[in-house]
């Protein structure tokens, strides 16, 4: 039980790492909470510290998640999923960073990649048609979490990617999408009010005007 309960708190130390902060105060002087959105995750990170800054803590906070669900850890009895779920809690509500983290999207892509790479790549597919057309990273975000939704609700039923269902991935699914619609509720505000903020990449049809 001892080990069971140690890993546990290693997923969740390892999903706290709050890779866009750190980087932002010891290579660039910035506190990215001071600056933009004051998010510490990959959007913000990008649109203040640049292409290759956003580039490195997406890679760092997708692999916190990939890295927490493989069963290396040699832990019987738990599914790993259950480590990728802390891990997305550990970002989400970083003990390294007073709680505050990011929105959980890059995390749960890697969660997602640990246990059902062929849904991921899906749900990668729609995020980007989805980012061209409205260049809101925050949309395609909000609406690749419903996707995920009906994913794990409906394709048990067909067979195909998820052949059958499996009750605690499904719960998990639900949590994480959950999750991230909750962090971006300030976002989806700001979509019905068209002052989203956007990528500098796409068509932008829903003609968002975001405040300079």
């Amino acid at each position: 039980m001892i080990k069971e309960i140690s890993v546990l708190i290693l997923a969740y130390l390892l999903g706290s790492i709050p890779s866009g902060l750190w980087i932002g105060k010891i290579f660039f002087h910035i506190n990215l909470r001071e600056h933009g959105s004051g998010n510490t995750g990959t959007t913000n990170t990008f649109r203040i510290l640049g292409k290759k800054a956003g580039i490195i803590v997406f890679a760092i906070d997708f692999l916190k998640g990939t890295l927490a669900v493989p069963t290396f850890f040699g832990i019987q009895g738990i599914s790993p999923m259950v480590f990728g779920l802390l891990a997305v809690l550990g970002h989400t509500f970083p003990i390294f960073a007073g709680f505050k983290g990011g929105k959980a999207v890059a995390t749960s892509a890697g969660v997602l990649l640990g246990f059902s790479p062929i849904l991921l790549l899906i749900l990668a597919v729609y995020f980007v048609a989805s980012l061209y057309l409205t260049s809101m990273i925050s949309f395609s975000s909000v609406t690749v979490a419903l996707l995920a939704i009906l994913s794990v609700l409906l394709l048990p039923l067909t067979g195909w990617i998820l052949h059958s269902y499996d009750p605690l991935f499904t719960v998990i699914v639900l949590a994480l999408a959950t999750l991230i619609i909750l962090r971006h509720k300030d976002n989806i505000q700001r979509i019905k009010e068209k002052k989203e903020n956007l990528i500098p990449w796409g068509k932008n049809i829903t003609h968002q005007q975001p405040k300079n």
